[in-house]
């Protein structure tokens, strides 16, 4: 309990003490977006790095070198746990809108933070407001805004390894021509949903796909996308669970 305690308090003190830093990134986002982008991405990303300190998670990373620099990419990952964002953000090279539930706006000080790093809010019960909520991630996506998805739709908290995709998660990277970058994640249920409230040291992998175009691939895999995409995840989330397991065994 330790940890989580912790954590909470930790979270709870940045989002509090950083009330001023709310406001001076909204207006120097009024003069200069770019410069506000890449003042947020740096405050959140050391927030979430000191949340994966305290919570005693280790953190194994592979095909890093595949992330594109230069432009924006659509991630698409796996989701069991809500550790799953905080480990994918302090890894992202650019600015980065995660697509969230719409119930996050819910919560004072953290939904202002989400505003500042361009994350979009899909109403999953209203099919024109999650329309909507895809095109405003298309323009983010145009303007060089990378954006993550975890087409799933929610926390996976089944035993399956993956819930059915959802083929709207992919229409971004289509209608903004960017690419598709694959993010898998396994291990990461183990530092809190597995034994919940508490939170457990936890060696975790995470592993970056190849990005495609979707334009690139052939009629077929284009008209069978979602399937395509969790047999490449679905090949790294068995590897990397084995491997995790052979280091417990080890």
């Amino acid at each position: 309990m330790i940890r989580f305690i912790l954590v909470l308090l930790f979270v709870f003190l940045f989002l509090v003490l950083s009330i001023p830093l709310m406001l001076a990134e909204w207006i120097v986002g009024k003069f200069n977006p770019q410069a506000r982008d890449k003042s947020s991405l740096a405050i959140v990303n050391w927030a979430f790095r000191w949340v994966i300190r305290l919570s005693g998670t280790k953190v194994i990373v592979k095909g890093e070198e595949n992330v594109p620099r230069d432009t924006a990419v659509l991630y698409v990952g796996n989701h069991r746990s809500y550790f799953d964002i905080i480990l994918t953000y302090v890894r992202v090279p650019r600015p980065t809108g995660y697509v969230a539930k719409l119930e996050m706006l819910r919560y004072p000080l953290l939904n202002v933070w989400m505003h500042l790093l361009h994350c979009l809010f899909l109403d999953r019960k209203d099919i024109k407001k999650g329309l909507k909520t895809i095109l405003k991630g298309v323009e983010e996506a145009k303007a060089g805004i990378s954006i993550c998805i975890f087409p799933e739709g929610t926390r996976n908290s089944t035993d399956q390894d993956f819930l059915p995709f959802h083929e709207g998660s992919f229409k971004i990277a289509e209608k903004a021509d960017v690419p598709v970058l694959p993010i898998t994640m396994a291990g990461t249920n183990g530092i809190f949903e597995d034994h919940m409230p508490r939170i457990k040291k936890q060696t975790v992998i995470i592993e970056y796909g190849k990005p495609f175009h979707i334009r690139d691939l052939d009629k077929d895999t284009r008209k069978n996308l979602s399937a395509y995409v969790q047999g490449i995840m679905a090949e790294a989330y068995h590897r990397n669970l084995k491997e995790l397991e052979d280091m417990k065994a080890g």
